[in-house]
């Protein structure tokens, strides 16, 4: 069982899963600054940053639902991508082309070794969700 009380009451994403392992963010806990807060981004809009989970906070990744202007993002499921061009993204943000209906930005992300996570949902750890309102 998880000991590991920053997951408590998260719902995360899953947005790999294979023989590698998986990857995912959490998608409801804010990060206690936007975007414009980042010296990187000062002169963007204040749009709202998630906390993606406990790995690699000094780099940004977004999902999102708009594979017909951002370019390069992976399909996951449905209509939803993960990645892509960012400098596009961030363009369509700060000219309103998107809005946080449309992207998802994430510092950091939650990462578990091949067969991690089964073994986590099997001992009770985790709850499978069918489905979630992302946006």
């Amino acid at each position: 069982m998880l000991e590991d009380t920053y997951f408590a009451n998260t719902v995360i994403f899953i947005t790999e899963y294979n023989e590698k392992g998986a990857m995912g963010f959490v998608v409801n806990r804010p990060f206690p600054r936007k975007i414009n807060e980042l010296v990187e981004f000062r002169e963007s809009i204040p749009f709202p940053l998630l906390e993606g989970g406990p790995v690699d906070h000094d780099h940004l990744y977004f999902i999102h639902r708009r594979g017909d202007v951002i370019a390069g993002g992976e399909p996951v499921t449905g209509d939803i991508f993960v990645g892509g061009d960012f400098k596009t993204a961030m363009h369509s943000l700060n000219t309103g082309t998107m809005t946080d209906k449309d992207i998802k930005i994430f510092i950091g992300y939650c990462g578990w070794d091949y067969q991690e996570l089964d073994a986590e949902i099997a001992e009770g750890s985790w709850t499978v969700l069918d489905s979630y309102v992302l946006f």
